[in-house]
């Protein structure tokens, strides 16, 4: 299918930029560049009841999480929760970037979103930024009451990098290792650190993620070690999915990441789990962080929250 015409303008926009690519660039330099360029592509910011900061005490010190309240609740009223971890190949990105998308999550799913500001490769690699979002899941759980939510209807969600990571901890959740998850949102996941599906050479070049950046984060992110068959950084390496969380799955067929976020939908389902698959045929990896530009992207979001307002609310009748 064609590119969609929000995501021609995206590649466009990049390439008129003149910015090197994220694997020509010191970490700080293209953590800085992403930085700056979110603020023009990623939309107008939904207002919240409230938005707080805390810090909690993470594996490898602070850790901060932003928190979305989209709407005020009374007291007594618990409501659900997502836990958010945002994309950027483990290398980039933060609660700056994910602003918007953070809140137009909270607002289309009503649940209370809790991003996480999880450590980055290649000073902080492998298992780093996982035993982050584990800890936040950790926290968020325990202070249920004081935060005024429902611990059996906390959900995950990322994109890219942050897709892996939920996928992870959906995982690990099944197996008792963190507490429990009501529903897990992938939003064009990493899957699958081999490299090693079609849609790399399909879509490797062209469309804003390239082979060769997704070779730079897998190396920053591995720390030179081999862990492409190790589950816990390539979730489609698990030998059994069965038991983990209802998943939504979203993919872009012009994503690099397009076959192997198709597989781990299809290895879902194939397990008895309740899964939801939308792919965005015309659209391109990242579309969702640009919805100033990509006017799919709106529609998209609020996608992702009606399912996981499907699924945090039936989980609480059930």
């Amino acid at each position: 299918m064609p590119l969609d015409p929000g995501a021609v303008q995206l590649i466009a926009l990049s390439k008129a930029s003149g910015r090197p690519p994220v694997e020509k660039l010191a970490p700080h330099a293209a953590r800085d560049a992403v930085r700056a360029a979110a603020p023009m592509i990623g939309g107008a910011a939904a207002d919240m009841a409230a938005v707080d900061t805390t810090v909690i005490d993470g594996p490898g010190g602070p850790l901060t999480l932003r928190l979305y309240r989209p709407v005020a609740r009374a007291a007594g009223d618990a409501g659900p929760a997502i836990l958010f971890l945002h994309g950027g190949g483990w290398v980039v990105g933060d609660l700056e970037t994910h602003d918007s998308l953070a809140r137009a999550l909270a607002k289309s799913s009503e649940c209370l979103v809790a991003a996480v500001d999880y450590r980055l490769a290649p000073e902080y690699p492998f298992p780093a930024a996982l035993d982050d979002a584990a800890a936040a899941l950790s926290w968020l759980a325990g202070q249920a009451d004081a935060l005024g939510i429902d611990p059996s209807r906390i959900g995950v969600a990322g994109d890219s990098a942050g897709g892996n990571l939920a996928a992870v901890l959906a995982i690990l959740a099944r197996d008792g290792a963190t507490p429990p998850l009501a529903f897990q949102l992938l939003l064009y996941p990493v899957c699958d650190l081999s490299m090693s599906h079609p849609s790399y050479a399909r879509n490797g070049s062209d469309y804003l993620l390239t082979r060769e950046s997704m070779a730079y984060f897998i190396a920053a992110y591995s720390g030179g070690i081999d862990i492409a068959g190790d589950w816990r950084a390539s979730p489609l390496a698990a030998s059994d999915l069965a038991g983990v969380a209802p998943a939504f799955v979203l993919t872009a067929g012009h994503d690099p990441l397009c076959d192997e976020g198709d597989a781990y939908a299809e290895r879902l389902k194939s397990a008895g789990v309740p899964t939801e698959h939308v792919r965005m045929p015309g659209q391109i990896h990242g579309f969702l962080t640009a919805a100033a530009i990509v006017t799919e992207a709106t529609a998209a979001i609020e996608q992702v929250g009606s399912h996981a307002r499907t699924l945090a609310y039936a989980g609480a009748e059930g």
